[in-house]
């Protein structure tokens, strides 16, 4: 069986392709970053016999999104991972950043989720990992297009996962939904998790443990989070978060 993985260069992408390896006997690594995927395939193969194939792309540029898709039609397990994001007053970010975040948060998951879920469902059999976070069930003042770009994640997938159910699809969908978490993230974000975060290694060991379930979140306080979500009114959110997120502006 085939997985592959976006963002597999660096954070949860990294760790989950080591935690994968041991269930899958071929490997799709995809990201930005020649130097880390060749580092992640040889610690993999220095542990896993298994068929490797790094894919050096932007996936913020659609048609390399389309191309990674035809040249690796055969997967049982999309990790829909690559993702970034950004932090500041709305109008004062750039905008040139928030419509690559848009682009590779949104426009390449929605992508290869659209065009492996066809192919999925022509099989019957699949699965499809998108990367989520608990930002996707709140507003995120300072940080307003990378909640965004999460919220529509969720709703995609919850919406994916009720047509799947009515069709009596045999191919599954997830979402994982965590917190902060120490990676590379936060230095693209300009954030600072030192005092909230997790380890990437941990989500990804939490993410492949619970894989069959379609929200996937790790940690008892996230799971709070998550219930919140529904009753706290977004005004009273908004200005919580505002504060956290200000607290955390390096």
């Amino acid at each position: 069986m085939k997985v592959l993985i976006t963002g597999a260069s660096s954070g949860i992408g990294y760790e989950i392709a080591k935690k994968a390896a041991s269930r899958y006997d071929e490997m799709v690594l995809v990201g930005r970053n020649e130097k880390r995927l060749n580092q992640l395939k040889n610690e993999i193969l220095h542990k896993h016999n298994i068929h490797i194939k790094t894919v050096v792309t932007d996936p913020s540029v659609q048609e390399n999104c389309i191309r990674l898709f035809e040249e690796n039609k055969d997967v049982h397990l999309l990790v829909n991972n690559a993702g970034f994001g950004d932090t500041g007053v709305f109008d004062e970010t750039s905008l040139e950043k928030d419509t690559m975040m848009i682009n590779t948060n949104i426009v390449a998951l929605h992508t290869l989720m659209k065009l492996y879920l066809g192919e999925m469902k022509k099989r019957n059999r699949g699965h499809i990992l998108n990367t989520a976070s608990m930002a996707g069930f709140f507003p995120g003042p300072l940080m307003a297009t990378y909640y965004a770009t999460k919220a529509y994640v969720v709703s995609l997938s919850e919406a994916v996962r009720e047509e799947l159910r009515r069709e009596n699809s045999n191919v599954t969908i997830s979402i994982l939904c965590p917190g902060p978490v120490l990676t590379n993230f936060g230095k693209s974000a300009n954030v600072d998790f030192k005092f909230y975060g997790v380890s990437s290694r941990y989500i990804a060991d939490y993410t492949m443990k619970h894989l069959k379930k379609f929200h996937i979140v790790p940690r008892l306080e996230m799971k709070a989070a998550k219930i919140a979500a529904k009753f706290i009114p977004a005004s009273f959110a908004a200005k919580f978060i505002y504060e956290v997120q200000n607290n955390k502006l390096r």
